[in-house]
């Protein structure tokens, strides 16, 4: 993530794909999404990013309604453009269309008072690579473990 407060991570997305790029675009939010998403109230667990027409967007994301905000408020569901310069975008879309690749949000961060999203070139994992992952992960933790005690004793 490049800078600013961290609002929400993608964790799953890590675990279920293999990230081969990423890149920062703005996202068109509503003024009560904006006040939601301060408080936190933002899911990524299940979204993911389209091309649909030369622009950029992102499915799935859930940010709850603020509950001070009555009419103004939006489908917590609803689709949401992401900002980004065309060139980019049509990069995308070529990169999307040749290889098995897809777009998925990593993280959602403050930039200064904008808020940003991390979104990743990822190629999805085999059940084997995911136990893999999770085997590399055991033994580190055995090794920074048996080095604690080692320090210790």
């Amino acid at each position: 993530m490049p800078g600013g407060k961290t609002i929400a991570v993608n964790r799953k997305a890590r675990h279920d794909y293999f990230v081969l790029e990423t890149y920062e675009a703005g996202i068109e939010l509503s003024g009560t999404e904006v006040k939601s998403i301060r408080q936190g109230s933002v899911n990524l667990k299940d979204s993911w990013c389209s091309v649909d027409g030369g622009e950029l967007f992102v499915k799935g994301m859930h940010i709850s309604p603020y509950e001070k905000g009555n009419i103004f408020n939006k489908d917590p569901m609803r689709v949401r453009r992401l900002l980004m310069h065309k060139q980019e975008i049509m990069r995308l879309l070529g990169l999307l269309k040749q290889d098995s690749v897809t777009l998925v949000p990593l993280s959602l961060y403050f930039s200064g008072s904008r808020v940003k999203m991390e979104v990743g070139l990822c190629k999805g994992k085999k059940l084997h690579d995911k136990r893999q992952d999770m085997a590399a992960r055991d033994a580190k933790r055995e090794i920074d473990r048996a080095m604690k005690n080692r320090q210790i004793g």
